[in-house]
């Protein structure tokens, strides 16, 4: 694993954790008519503070691909997990309030849990799987449960749906870390004729829109520590899940292990309940001011 791998999966990490923020805080505002659907972002579009988050969310998904490129995926999805710290720093910067014990827990957890599953699993990469029922098998059962999901958000409780959304939303972002890493290793061998000639890219593309509607539509219903904690806990383990399945990802296997790793992301999963469910994250409709409204204007008439 080396430092440069290291340093763009935390820089990414950041940029994701302040971009959420910065939507959220957006998205709350925006018509309950446009929930899952497109015209979302298209009213979003005209908020300043979002833009200023999706600018934040791209710089991050670059600097996540520069890291896919030069890592396994099976490191660098743990270690994406981390932008929950930044949300929380960001937040916890705008409202004052302090970290407490369970700020201080779950930053303990989810970091002690990152640093569990890499030295135990000590993931490696190998040959990617070639049999293409594997292959779509994987991406089928991920995509499927994220359709399952965010299917049952329309007709969940308002308390409920959020997090499934945001789950189904995690899902699909950890397959498209897969098929990010898929669509850089086809420009390196290839160049680009074998990349624009792949179906990968594209479907990273159409993978994005859609998770990001799913994302803005729970930001829109209920407070950030609603989403986000099942957001940031469903990709990672999308995405080792993929990285494992066809990328060719390698992890120790022995009982000791195994043991090491279960343990690694039970700790990452608890962590990034604690912090998520921590009173420094905003809150939803109606919930009052929050401080971020002022950090960047609305234009063109908000929301």
């Amino acid at each position: 694993m080396s430092l440069l791998v290291v340093l763009l999966s935390v820089g990414a990490a950041a940029c994701l954790g302040f971009g959420f923020v910065l939507q959220q805080d957006a998205a709350r505002r925006a018509p309950m008519s446009d929930f899952l659907s497109p015209r979302l972002l298209l009213d979003l579009m005209k908020v300043r503070s979002w833009l200023a988050g999706i600018a934040f969310m791209v710089c991050g998904m670059v600097l996540g691909a520069l890291a896919l490129g030069q890592g396994e995926l099976s490191v660098v999805e743990p270690l994406l997990a981390t932008n929950l710290l930044f949300a929380l720093g960001l937040s916890r910067a705008l409202t004052g309030q302090p970290l407490g014990r369970q700020g201080w827990g779950g930053l303990a957890l989810l970091s002690c849990g990152v640093a569990a599953f890499l030295l135990a699993g000590q993931p490696t990469g190998g040959q990617a799987e070639t049999d293409p029922l594997r292959h779509w098998l994987i991406i089928g059962v991920v995509v499927g449960l994220a359709l399952v999901l965010a299917a049952s958000a329309r007709h969940a409780r308002p308390a409920v749906a959020p997090s499934l959304l945001a789950l189904a939303a995690g899902l699909l972002y950890g397959l498209q870390d897969a098929l990010t890493r898929e669509s850089g290793q086809l420009l390196t061998d290839g160049g680009w004729p074998a990349l624009v000639g792949s179906w990968q890219p594209y479907t990273v593309l159409v993978i994005g829109v859609t998770g990001l509607v799913l994302v803005q539509s729970a930001f829109e219903m209920a407070p950030l520590r609603m989403s986000l904690p099942a957001l940031t806990a469903a990709q990672p383990l999308a995405g080792i899940a993929c990285g494992i399945g066809f990328l060719g990802d390698q992890v120790r296997t022995d009982p000791a292990a195994l043991a090491g790793q279960a343990a690694g992301l039970a700790a990452i999963v608890a962590g990034i309940v604690l912090l998520g469910l921590h009173p420094a994250l905003p809150g939803g409709k109606g919930g009052g001011a929050h401080p971020a409204r002022d950090l960047l204007p609305t234009e063109g008439g908000g929301i």
